[in-house]
């Protein structure tokens, strides 16, 4: 150990305060998730007739989200990279750089030709800066979770590491509120020839606030505990991740295959079900997915406080179950074609996703080492969003095309809501963990204590 490692262990951490740390972790994250879910929203609504126009509707939609869908793939490769560089470098020097990534890749979309203008360039261009854009995802959520988590304390991590995960609402929000103000003001012909771009760009000034507040922050405690204490030849985190904790690991991956699937299908793909199948309007579609993502931006942070009374694993496998069972009764409302039966179809589906999401943070978090917590969490996390949430509105739109019925999309989601109950099941219960116990030395954390050690503050 060197000598201003000493040091620094001597002092102990000086953390920042928490909620200014929750804070710079949310608005990051809200503007990460507007980025890339303003890329869905408008693949869902504009992008099929900008960039493949010789399509029929349909197919246009589905070559669409094949682009929304190949930016996933780059999630695990930005997992692997970030996580590997968070673990060695701190958490937060990788989240200023995702952001940077995420806000460049999206401005740029912005500022593409369409098919009419460059031809075959157009979706080829607009294919890789979404690569790009799922490359800085795959990096963004690990570490902002984590500096949350590793900021606070056992008995209340579960609440305030929600709060970043209310960045996904809160993005959703923002993505189709600013599509929905500006196709409410412009004629349909404005929007296809401009107005679409006007979000892509005004992520440019969004990411210079959120590069402001985010370099305030200071690094986690935990890490910079962990680097002091750090031997001096160590195994890379990615073979430390798979050595110790490839359990942890399935069992994240498996409990994101619900809870991804459900949230594309329910807030993505809906759009191009109701405007395309249900013949509503372009504005009542974004309005009700407005309106739910609203009512979810409130409840993640009281599921997020429930999993700490009553643990990560009971509030989890109530989301599960309910989506799985509410996929059935989803689309036959929406199929009424009246606007609130659209916004409760789309509000109680995103209940039932809040109440896997909200403590999803904490408990991926508490699964991991300190050393190995950000690729952990990471690789969980993003490997699961190949196979969930990057071909979900593609399976969703193929089968509706080959079906003409909502009914296989249904028990596509059912059966992922199974996939997840299994995996939550198989994993532990990790509420009241210390996320500097044992398993900094031996790569396997400690178990969750007892409620009476839970009134002891974390150690730090």
């Amino acid at each position: 150990m060197n000598a201003s490692a000493r040091g620094t262990a001597a002092r102990g951490p000086r953390p920042s305060s928490l909620p200014r740390v929750v804070a710079a972790s949310l608005i990051g994250t809200t503007i990460e998730w507007y980025d890339y879910f303003l890329y869905g929203t408008a693949a869902a609504l504009v992008f099929g007739k900008l960039f493949f126009p010789h399509s029929d509707p349909l197919t246009g939609t589905l070559l669409s989200f094949l682009t929304y869908a190949i930016g996933f793939a780059a999630r695990p490769l930005g997992a692997l990279v970030f996580g590997h560089f968070g673990d060695r470098v701190g958490r937060k020097k990788l989240l200023v750089v995702s952001l940077l990534l995420m806000g460049g890749s999206t401005t740029a979309i912005g500022l593409l030709p369409t098919y009419d203008t460059a031809g075959i360039a157009a979706p080829v261009l607009l294919t890789a800066l979404r690569l790009v854009q799922g490359f800085a995802l795959g990096g963004e959520w690990g570490g902002a979770v984590l500096l949350v988590s590793e900021h606070g304390d056992r008995r209340r991590r579960g609440f305030w590491a929600s709060w970043p995960q209310g960045g996904a609402p809160a993005g959703n929000l923002l993505a189709a509120g600013v599509l929905s103000l500006m196709t409410s003001v412009q004629s349909d012909a404005a929007f296809l020839s401009w107005g679409w771009r006007v979000p892509f760009l005004l992520s440019a000034v969004l990411v210079g606030v959120g590069m402001w507040i985010r370099l305030a922050v200071e690094e986690s405690p935990l890490f910079r505990q962990a680097v002091a204490n750090r031997p001096e030849a160590e195994q890379a985190p990615l073979v430390g991740v798979l050595r110790h904790h490839w359990r942890e690991v399935l069992v994240a991956m498996g409990a994101r295959m619900a809870e991804n699937i459900s949230y594309y299908v329910m807030t993505t793909f809906v759009l191009a079900y109701a405007v395309g199948h249900a013949h509503f309007g372009k504005q009542s579609a974004l309005n009700a997915v407005l309106i739910a993502s609203a009512v979810q931006f409130a409840l993640i942070p009281l599921f997020g406080a429930l999993s700490d009374r009553v643990g990560r694993k009971p509030v989890y496998l109530v989301g599960a179950i309910g989506v799985g069972v509410w996929a059935f009764v989803f689309f036959g409302m929406v199929d009424t074609r009246s606007f609130g039966s659209l916004v409760l179809a789309v509000t109680v589906g995103l209940v039932f996703h809040s109440a896997m999401y909200a403590p999803q943070a904490a408990f991926f978090s508490e699964l991991f080492a300190t050393r190995l917590r950000y690729s952990g969490a990471s690789i969980g996390a993003q490997f699961a969003s190949v196979a969930a949430g990057a071909p979900a509105p593609l399976i969703a739109t193929a089968l509706l095309k080959d079906y003409g019925t909502s009914t296989p999309i249904s028990v596509y989601v059912a059966v992922a809501a199974a996939v997840t109950v299994l995996a939550v099941l198989c994993g532990r219960e990790t509420r009241g963990q210390d996320l500097a116990g044992s398993g900094e030395r031996t790569g396997r954390q400690e178990q969750p204590e007892d409620a009476s050690a839970l009134g002891k503050p974390a150690v730090a």
